[in-house]
C-alpha cells in the first residue's frame, strides 16, 4: 500500500449527513425495539457505532473490517469491550452508496432496526436531511493487483477498476431462486434504483429453529421474503424476479465499505456471504502492495459516482 500524490483542485470532498436523522425500528434477531440515530460527524471520523444503552465501559465501535466479531447470521462489529452491534450490512450499504463517509450512528440496543429488511428505508431517512461535504478530500482504495478469497465453493475476487462495481452469482437449490446473477456500477443513483429495495430472505425452517434458539425473534413477512420447501410465502411476492441476487449484491455494498473507505475497483463474489466478504476484506489488508490510497477527482457530478481517479 501507497499513497498517490495528486492536485488537490476539484477532489471528491468527504461528506457526513447534513442533519440528525431518527429512525425507530425492530431487530431482526432480538425482537426488541430500537431507536437509531444518525449524527453528523467531523472530518475523518469515518462511522461509529454508539451504544448509548451501554454506560459502565466503552460503547463507542468503529465500523470496520477488523472489528468484526460474527458473520454467522448477519455482519456483527465489537470492540474490546464485548459491546456489539449486529445487522450493521444494510446501513453500511446506503451510507456508502450515499457517499457519507463520516457519521456517529446511536442505538439503544444490540442491533440496527431492520424496518423492510433492505436499504430503501435508509437512503429516503438520509436523503429528508441531505448531505453535507466537508473541507477535506476522500481518500479511498484503488485496486492495482487482483486479490482472491476462496473458502469452498465460495469465491471473493477484488480487481482492477476505474469504477467501484460490484457483481455477484448465487446458487441455491430452491426452485423459487435457483442461480441467479447481479452486476452494477456504484454511481449516480444506480444503487437506490436498482437494489435498494431488495430485502432479505431466510427460508421457514431456518427461521423456526432460530427461533427455538431464541434468534430471529424479529423476523416477519413485513422485513424479509420467507420461502418453505416450495413457494415463497410474502403474499406480495417479490419486488424483483432476481430480489435474491440483488439482495445480495447489497449486503455485498454493506460489508466491502468496511473496508473504512470506498474501494476503486471491481467486486465478482460467487455464493458470497457475510463471512467471505469479510475474510476477502482481511485479504486486501494482507496484500498492502497490491492497492494504494488515493483520491477522487469530480467529473460532473459530486455523488461517488460520477468519479474518475486523480
Amino acid at each position: 500500500m501507497r499513497d498517490l500524490d495528486v492536485n488537490t483542485q476539484n477532489l471528491v470532498l468527504q461528506q457526513t449527513v447534513a442533519d440528525h436523522v431518527v429512525m425507530h425500528g425492530t431487530g431482526l434477531h432480538s425482537g426488541a425495539e430500537t431507536v437509531l440515530r444518525i449524527h453528523p460527524a467531523k472530518v475523518d471520523n469515518g462511522i461509529v457505532f454508539v451504544r448509548k444503552d451501554v454506560t459502565d465501559r466503552n460503547n463507542l465501535i468503529p465500523a470496520l473490517w477488523d472489528r468484526v466479531v460474527d458473520t454467522q447470521l448477519c455482519t456483527v462489529i465489537g470492540n474490546k469491550d464485548g459491546v456489539t452491534v449486529g445487522t450493521i450490512e444494510h446501513i453500511m450499504a446506503a451510507l456508502s452508496a450515499l457517499g457519507i463517509s463520516n457519521a456517529m450512528i446511536e442505538l439503544d440496543g444490540p442491533e440496527v432496526p431492520i424496518m423492510d429488511g433492505s436499504s430503501l428505508p435508509f437512503i429516503r431517512a438520509i436523503e429528508a436531511v441531505g448531505v453535507r461535504q466537508q473541507d477535506a478530500p476522500l481518500k479511498v482504495i484503488k485496486i492495482l493487483e487482483e486479490i482472491t478469497y476462496t473458502e469452498d465453493d465460495k469465491v471473493v475476487r477484488l480487481m482492477p477498476s476505474d469504477h467501484a462495481e460490484f457483481a455477484i452469482t448465487i446458487d441455491f437449490s430452491h426452485q423459487s431462486i435457483g442461480r441467479q446473477s447481479y452486476a452494477l456500477s456504484l454511481d449516480g443513483d444506480s444503487f437506490t434504483n436498482e437494489i435498494s429495495d431488495a430485502r432479505t430472505f431466510g427460508f421457514a425452517h431456518e427461521v423456526n429453529y432460530l427461533r427455538s434458539l431464541g434468534l430471529c425473534l424479529g423476523g416477519s413477512l413485513e422485513n424479509a421474503v420467507v420461502l418453505d420447501e416450495q413457494k415463497i410465502l410474502n403474499p406480495e411476492g417479490l419486488r424483483h424476479n432476481d430480489e435474491f441476487a440483488r439482495h445480495k449484491l447489497l449486503d455485498a455494498v454493506g460489508d466491502i465499505f468496511l473496508a473504512g473507505t470506498r474501494i476503486i475497483g471491481a467486486y465478482d463474489g460467487f455464493k458470497a456471504g457475510h463471512a467471505v466478504n469479510n475474510r476477502a476484506l482481511h485479504a486486501l489488508y494482507a496484500n498492502p502492495e497490491k492497492w494504494v490510497y488515493t483520491t477522487l477527482a469530480v467529473q460532473e457530478s459530486p455523488k461517488a459516482a460520477q468519479l474518475a481517479t486523480a
